[in-house]
């Protein structure tokens, strides 16, 4: 069954929209730094997929699904791929064009919704889908980009998982960072990509690596609703890695004793190939 939205498709649509032009005012182009986004120790998930993508990225034909200030897009470009970057928003595509110009790289934006993409049919070796399948119609979606991927291809995509309480504390306090509409995956919306893809890898992030989240709230005393964590924990690496080290490795050996407790974590990393 496809996901049922509050909201008719249209009105969140238009929020999305209005969400993330916003977010693409407030930020400062020039001061992000692509590869500190996404090879940084505390960005975990991005460095998964770098590698699990390998040197397939050279000369690729990439779809950056719901690009946002196009941190991924300029970083896959300057790896060597050809890049088109789409959003709901076109102020994130205005972002992801000063950003590409910052670094001297190019790449094409497209404006349109994930579930609609508008592209031509299997055109895309890699469809990378950063934090975004938690926005939207997770079926649709899944069906849109194998539409547009080629026989073989690779889906490569990341977003936060359901179940843990003490995130979904946080979800709940965070109100002015998210948009109405989200909805974190769950087991159902993960067995989507075993019923359309071939071959399906998850791997799972942030178990005991969340206690640098807590003591950002309960001991620094910042914000959520004034401070995305999840940026500010790449911006302050070398400000956490002295405890994001031990913590992640006690993450991987408690996961694979424990597996059951990967649904706690907060992030999912998925590859698929058609």
């Amino acid at each position: 069954m496809i996901k049922k939205f509050k909201m008719s498709n249209s009105k969140i649509f238009e929020a999305e929209e209005q969400f993330h032009d916003k977010w693409a005012e407030s930020v400062d182009v020039s001061l992000i730094d692509v590869y500190k986004t996404n090879e940084a120790l505390t960005a975990p998930e991005m460095r998964y997929i770098t590698q699990a993508l390998g040197n397939k990225l050279k000369g690729a034909k990439l779809l950056d699904v719901g690009c946002g200030l196009g941190e991924a897009s300029v970083y896959f470009a300057l790896k060597g791929a050809q890049v088109t970057a789409t959003d709901i928003s076109g102020g994130m595509l205005d972002a992801t064009q000063r950003l590409a110009g910052k670094y001297n790289t190019t790449l094409t934006t497209h404006k349109s919704t994930a579930e609609n993409l508008l592209l031509d049919p299997e055109q895309f070796d890699i469809v990378y889908v950063g934090n975004l399948f938690h926005h939207v119609e997770i079926e649709v979606t899944i069906l849109k980009i194998l539409a547009v991927l080629k026989k073989g291809g690779t889906l490569v995509s990341w977003d936060p998982l359901a179940y843990n309480p003490i995130i979904n504390v946080y979800r709940r306090i965070a109100t002015n960072v998210r948009t109405d509409d989200e909805h974190p995956l769950t087991v159902k919306d993960i067995a989507l990509f075993k019923k359309h893809f071939n071959n399906v890898e998850t791997k799972y992030f942030w178990f005991f690596t969340l206690i640098i989240f807590i003591l950002m709230a309960l001991v620094q005393f910042r914000n959520p609703n004034k401070e995305r964590f999840w940026k500010k924990v790449i911006e302050e690496e070398q400000k956490w890695a002295w405890l994001y080290k031990p913590l992640a490795a006690l993450d991987n050996v408690t996961l694979k004793i424990f597996p059951f407790l990967k649904y706690l974590c907060w992030n999912i990393v998925i590859v698929a190939k058609k």
